[in-house]
């Protein structure tokens, strides 16, 4: 159900990256991530979650990518390639969000990923 509602929010589209690509059977390729993990007690809701990529859901969950309150994108210093990682992220440099403000990740969640997650 999470993915489902997480998936719907970003119209499929990865967040990070701006992607909207579906394999051949038509099933979006983005995953609904938890901002901060179900195992660190977050709640399975939508403003607890992104839609992202596989490789930018490996960077989010590895801390090499984080988001300001502002949704924008930052970068850690201990990324190998950070050109690269820059050049993966779409034009904007912020992260799309969902339209409805209830379904945009919370700050709240944001800040505890940069705390715990974000390796700066």
């Amino acid at each position: 159900v999470f993915r489902r509602v997480v998936l719907r929010a970003y119209d499929e589209r990865c967040a990070i990256t701006g992607l909207k690509l579906s394999n051949g059977g038509g099933r979006a390729e983005v995953a609904g991530a938890h901002i901060q993990p179900v195992q660190a007690n977050g709640p399975d809701i939508v403003s607890n979650g992104l839609a992202l990529s596989g490789t930018a859901h490996w960077m989010f969950d590895r801390g090499l990518i984080s988001l300001s309150d502002d949704l924008d994108v930052l970068i850690s210093r201990h990324a190998n390639d950070p050109d690269g990682v820059r050049a993966f992220i779409n034009r904007s440099g912020r992260a799309t969000a969902p339209q409805r403000a209830f379904e945009r990740p919370h700050p709240h969640f944001l800040r505890w990923h940069r705390e715990h997650c974000f390796k700066q």
